[in-house]
């Protein structure tokens, strides 16, 4: 990875637009700061050199149009594009866009990528979308998907569609269906899975979702779509959004996810790797809601990776 550090020459002070507004300071750093380790921008905080307004200020404050933040000389660590967002992610988002419009667009996020840099992750989706759209101003994550996760996701162009459309969220107002691939044959043609899911931490120190009744409330919607000799096609409709819910809920009822790493069955998994799928068979199919701004009812889906309609394809039906 090649890398060169610059320097801001001296102070600068930044007018806070409504692009800006209501965001946390420590968030609006980091997007600026870009190369800054985060440890760096929270000490820079703490001590002050970092003012809104001429004052000190807590990372958590909230960002109001018309602040004045004066931010240090520091030095940033610059990646080459290159190095950066890989070329085929680049591409990916190029042809993935579903929708687009001046306030939000929705892209089809390829597996293997996780939505935003951090955690030894150099850069993710949000990274290569600023990448390919130097002249956008603002483009924030709506929501999350997991890493191995594709489909569809959504990306706001303005703070102020980026507020209505987590307004949705938390309303329950946004309608997500998933398609995936289930091991072994399951009976049922609908289930509704309700148990509390709890964030861990394995031994490993790797991160695990666990069913506790001192969890959070989570609730999945599984309908069987297609019988398979070997697996069960279903659609998975989450009303809440807790981290990993889906992958979890198919687990506690014996049919882990195709391909899932942490929750699924190891032989399984083995399995359609021997066949030369490498991937969790996990889609965020459809997302369903009313426009931040007209009210229209928008319905947009992601179409299948092609490796996971060819997987389809082979597999033999009951």
């Amino acid at each position: 990875m090649s890398t060169e550090e610059s320097e801001l020459p001296q102070v600068v002070y930044v007018e806070i637009t409504e692009n800006n507004c209501d965001q946390r300071l420590d968030n609006f750093l980091i997007n600026r700061l870009k190369g800054v380790p985060k440890s760096h921008i929270y000490r820079i905080v703490r001590k002050g050199e970092v003012r809104v307004n001429k004052g000190r200020i807590d990372v958590k404050y909230r960002l109001v149009t018309g602040d004045m933040v004066r931010i240090p000389p520091v030095r940033v660590a610059e990646r080459t594009e290159e190095s950066y967002v890989p070329q085929g992610l680049q591409e990916a988002l190029l042809q993935g866009i579903l929708f687009e419009d001046e306030g939000f667009l929705i892209v089809n996020k390829p597996a293997g990528f996780a939505v935003h840099g951090g955690s030894g992750v150099s850069s993710g989706i949000i990274e290569g979308l600023r990448l390919i759209r130097p002249e956008a101003h603002f483009l924030e994550l709506v929501h999350r998907l997991d890493k191995d996760t594709s489909g569809c996701l959504l990306i706001a162009k303005k703070r102020s569609i980026l507020r209505k459309l987590h307004e949705l969220f938390r309303d329950d107002q946004i309608h997500k269906t998933y398609q995936a691939l289930l091991s072994g044959q399951w009976a049922r043609k609908k289930l509704l899975v309700t148990a509390p899911l709890l964030k861990n931490v394995s031994k490993g120190g790797e991160r695990m979702v666990v069913i506790s009744q001192s969890g959070k409330a989570a609730e999945t919607l599984f309908k069987r779509l297609k019988l398979f000799r070997n697996a069960t096609l279903v659609e998975a409709s989450p009303k809440t959004g807790r981290t990993h819910q889906i992958r979890v809920h198919a687990a506690s009822f014996g049919h882990a996810i195709v391909g899932d790493e942490r929750y699924g069955q190891d032989e399984v998994n083995k399995l359609y790797k021997n066949k030369g799928y490498k991937c969790m068979f996990l889609h965020a199919e459809t997302l369903t809601f009313h426009h931040p701004v007209s009210g229209v009812i928008m319905s947009i889906s992601a179409p299948l990776p092609a490796q996971f309609e060819t997987l389809l394809k082979h597999e033999e039906q009951v």
